[in-house]
């Protein structure tokens, strides 16, 4: 196996202009390319992060139109930016940004910095992330490696080793930097661009279209019949089923929610009481008092919500209790609101899931309201 260091000039000046020539001709319309704006970059980059390019675009338009600049997300209301980002999932992301935004605005008069370093030095960013937006918006030229871009060197150079170990992901650095470099300031920000767009579109983790790689013919895992086995991440994580249940507490027009403490996952975001159980048959009449003290008259059951979080699957089991007007009032922590008011607050998915069944119930919800 040739290591980073075998590669030639020549061979590498070859790679560059075959990329850069095939994503001259194929690479995607998308908004964030359209600028070379840093801060509509930074956010596109952050948003990207665990998220495919078709979920990031209606949220970055949204974002830009709301907050155009540094100086509007520095002074947004907390709750309003984790509305934007609402659907996104790891919000800690959203509150970074946030973060890095008053950093800006107090340590760099307000202009996203342009040195490497501190860009680097901000909430949130990764070597990954400064890299993306100094080449893409400084044209300087600064590796990348992300999923995309690891999946496409491992192939491309036949690299075994797992790249999650620490001297095979500093070899891929390495070769994403003399990739990047051969690029030049002119065009490293297509270089990078176009290895992430080759992984994205091309070279994909199942059912890679190596019949239309611009690299095919260099491709080391293609020529020894080893795509399907690159990249080597060592097992997969086995993914665990976990249960939850959530109560949708109802008076007359009234809901009642609560807000996420900091330090926590979805930390601020809005959601109806609820907690996690031990058992999916666990009783939800004797959780509702054992967990709140309430004691329902009756149990609607609302729509059953899937979702994962990391390598957790978890099952929500949602109920709309029928309690009684005086123990509803002895609830803390929480307020009482009308369904009007909970629109512009920011809730995880699957809260804002049982939100919106609540309009598709809504007459089985008024025929469940309490004049006890």
């Amino acid at each position: 196996m040739r290591r980073a260091s075998s590669i030639t000039t020549p061979k590498l000046t070859s790679l560059v202009a075959l990329l850069l020539k095939w994503f001259s001709k194929h690479a995607r319309d998308l908004p964030w390319r359209r600028t070379r704006d840093a801060y509509a970059v930074w956010i596109s980059e952050i948003m990207l992060q665990q998220t495919q390019v078709k979920t990031v675009i209606p949220y970055w338009e949204r974002w830009m139109r709301a907050l155009p600049d540094i100086a509007s997300l520095a002074a947004a209301d907390p709750g309003g930016v984790l509305k934007l980002w609402e659907g996104l999932g790891y919000y800690t992301r959203a509150r970074n940004l946030q973060k890095a935004a008053g950093i800006i605005v107090r340590e760099h008069d307000g202009v996203f910095p342009r040195q490497f370093e501190d860009v680097l030095a901000l909430p949130g960013i990764g070597r990954y992330t400064a890299g993306a937006i100094c080449s893409i918006a400084f044209h300087e030229p600064r590796p990348i490696l992300d999923g995309n871009v690891i999946r496409v060197l491992t192939r491309l150079f036949g690299i075994a080793e797992n790249p999650r170990e620490r001297a095979t992901n500093e070899r891929l650095w390495s070769l994403a930097g003399q990739l990047v470099r051969t690029a030049g300031r002119r065009h490293c920000s297509a270089l990078n661009q176009s290895l992430m767009e080759l992984g994205a579109l091309i070279c994909t983790p199942r059912q890679p279209r190596c019949e239309a790689c611009p690299l095919r013919t260099r491709c080391a895992a293609l020529k020894s019949g080893r795509v399907a086995q690159l990249p080597n991440t060592g097992p997969r994580t086995a993914s665990s089923p976990r249960h939850a249940i959530a109560f949708v507490l109802q008076q007359g027009d009234k809901f009642f929610v609560r807000q996420r403490p900091s330090g926590v996952v979805n930390a601020r975001l809005w959601e109806f009481p609820g907690v996690e159980v031990r058992r999916a048959d666990a009783d939800p009449l004797e959780v509702l008092h054992k967990q709140f003290g309430l004691r329902a008259k009756s149990l609607i059951p609302l729509p059953i919500v899937r979702h994962a979080i990391m390598q957790h699957r978890i099952t929500l089991r949602a109920f709309l209790p029928r309690i009684d007007r005086r123990d509803a009032r002895r609830l803390t922590g929480g307020r009482w609101l009308s369904r009007a008011a909970l629109e512009p607050l920011a809730f995880p998915s699957a809260h804002r899931k049982l939100l919106s069944s609540l309009d598709t119930r809504r007459s089985v919800i008024c025929r469940s309201g309490t004049k006890d």
